[in-house]
């Protein structure tokens, strides 16, 4: 065999028609457009749906529901986030500022306190709204739920520390005393980038957030058959992947060992062990 001799198989190579060349074409003598119409003439250009002037499908088929430009969508934290995060960081008032410094919230969200789980101690908390059994869990402990939109960026873990007011007994209202609050400058810690694991997406990461695994370290000491109930609740989508590396990845990652980390995920397959 040489090079010289190498040629495509048979028939796999044909030549391109020259269209609307005359007679000599073989497309007679209108270049096989046919007689008259719009694709007979240049510049024609058939619309995404056209069908020929008919009605087309997409108007055929019956709509189903509508987009309500009323909705409003917000956030769901559920109590026992609150009181993950109540532990972690010893906070007496939790508010929109202080869930977005701990990476649990976006400045644009509206938060929803839902009654899953508990606290176990006296909170206050102050979002945007609140369902009817969070609002009894959280009074049952002694706390109070108040609806409050203002996102305070700056907020510290001791924030109820911040503002106190006195009152002095037979004193008109208009000489209470307030002092200045006393705003920490250090903000309190945000949650690890649980998306470093390999295996782990935004939605996952999302959904452990809300079940109180904020950090590398939380990931690390969950045990795996809690991570499997975690993504089994949340349905056949998430109940797929398989959790068995997270909390070693987890541990590597919150040691700051990121070259062992780099070197095991060389040998998983989308976070599985192969």
């Amino acid at each position: 065999m040489k090079l010289s001799s190498l040629k495509p198989n048979k028939g796999s190579v044909k030549k391109d028609t020259r269209q609307g060349r005359g007679h000599g074409s073989g497309g007679g003598g209108t270049a096989r457009r046919g007689h008259k119409g719009a694709q007979s003439r240049s510049g024609y250009s058939r619309k995404l749906g056209f069908e020929g002037g008919q009605m087309p499908l997409q108007r055929r088929l019956p709509k189903f529901g509508f987009n309500n430009i009323n909705r409003v969508e917000y956030k769901a934290i559920n109590l026992d986030t609150l009181q993950a995060l109540i532990d972690s960081t010893g906070a007496k008032v939790i508010d929109l500022g202080l869930l977005y410094n701990n990476g649990l919230i976006a400045k644009s969200d509206l938060v929803k306190i839902l009654g899953r789980g508990e606290v176990t101690g006296a909170v206050e908390v102050r979002v945007n709204a609140f369902s009817k059994s969070a609002v009894e869990a959280i009074e049952k402990a002694g706390g109070s739920a108040v609806v409050d939109s203002k996102l305070d960026k700056e907020a510290s873990v001791n924030i109820a520390k911040a503002s106190k007011v006195t009152v002095a007994k037979e004193v008109p209202a208009s000489s209470v005393v307030v002092e200045k609050p006393k705003v920490e400058k250090k903000k309190a810690a945000k949650g690890d980038d649980l998306k470093k694991v390999e295996g782990i997406g935004p939605k996952i990461a999302e959904l452990f957030n809300n079940a109180g695994i904020i950090t590398f370290a939380d990931l690390a000491a969950t045990p795996v058959e809690k991570l499997n109930e975690i993504l089994e609740e949340a349905g056949p989508r998430y109940s797929i992947h398989n959790p068995t590396t997270w909390p070693q990845q987890a541990q590597l990652a919150s040691e700051g060992k990121w070259d062992e980390l780099n070197e095991l995920q060389d040998k998983l397959d989308g976070g599985r062990p192969e």
